[in-house]
């Protein structure tokens, strides 16, 4: 079966309506033109390529810590729609337990954009995290993952790590930061999506200079413990990018059975998903 028709789940996209969700003054980016879409459009995309399901994430850009439009979107489709919070630190347990009652799984943590002293006091949220049984989702760069090591030993919270990692293509697989991504694979610790090849990749689409670690990551987490995302709608993209195209990469990437495993089983049990 083509990609563009299987049953899919996309388990990172954003949702940007301004014109009911106004962005904050104070942030500094605020997504403009095709960076934008709202939850209502981004059914007519889904639909358009037979994807059932969607893990939207709280965007830094526009929104920061602001979920209204997030929110909003589960609620207007909670049988679609699942969501990842971008929440203040000193987040209660009582707020978490709100979030999750409305249909958010975790929380959103971006060191690619923020840096790791941002996040030095994080822990204490984590273990809320973890007690909830909520996911800790991480957008790490180069050797970021590094930095958080040491706490994320300390505190079993369930991990996903976006984008591959985000690694330094001219450092190659052996880089330190990727091998503690593979590492955490290895121990069963983490899901990885696989995704955002846009965010790191030399060479443009289709990303060839991807493949080596696209490989690494599948084959040390197990498709059980990968899981696809398109990035939609693609926040500060470099150039040019569309569903279509995107997905496409993967028919060129993984067999039928692997991009069933990545886009359908594995999110479907991962985030709860009930099938139609």
């Amino acid at each position: 079966m083509s990609v563009l028709t299987a049953p899919k789940i996309d388990s990172h996209c954003h949702v940007l309506e301004p014109s009911r969700f106004p962005y904050g003054e104070h942030i500094a980016y605020h997504p403009a033109g095709q960076e934008m879409g709202s939850a209502k459009y981004f059914q007519e995309v889904m639909a358009c390529y037979a994807v059932k399901h969607a893990l939207l994430v709280g965007p830094n850009s526009g929104y920061g810590m602001d979920n209204r439009c997030l929110l909003d979107a589960i609620a207007s489709a909670p049988e679609v729609f699942k969501g990842i919070a971008v929440v203040p630190h000193d987040c209660s347990f009582e707020q978490l337990q709100q979030f999750k009652s409305q249909g958010v799984m975790g929380v959103a943590f971006n060191p690619s954009l923020m840096g790791f002293d941002y996040y030095a006091n994080i822990e204490p949220l984590l273990q809320r995290l973890q007690q909830l049984d909520m996911w800790a989702q991480f957008q790490v760069e180069n050797d970021l993952l590094l930095d958080f090591l040491p706490m994320l030993s300390r505190v079993d919270v369930k991990m996903m790590v976006d984008h591959c990692g985000r690694p330094n293509l001219n450092a190659g697989v052996a880089q330190a930061g990727f091998q503690a991504l593979l590492a955490l694979g290895r121990e069963g610790r983490a899901v990885v999506k696989i995704s955002g090849f846009a965010k790191f990749s030399q060479a443009g689409y289709p990303f060839g200079d991807t493949r080596p670690f696209t490989e690494a990551l599948v084959r040390t987490f197990g498709l059980r413990h990968c899981v696809w995302a398109s990035d939609w709608p693609y926040l500060k993209a470099p150039y040019r990018l569309d569903y279509g195209p995107m997905l496409k990469v993967y028919e060129t990437a993984f067999s039928a059975s692997e991009r069933h495993a990545m886009m359908w089983d594995a999110p479907q049990q991962l985030f709860e998903f009930e099938t139609p």
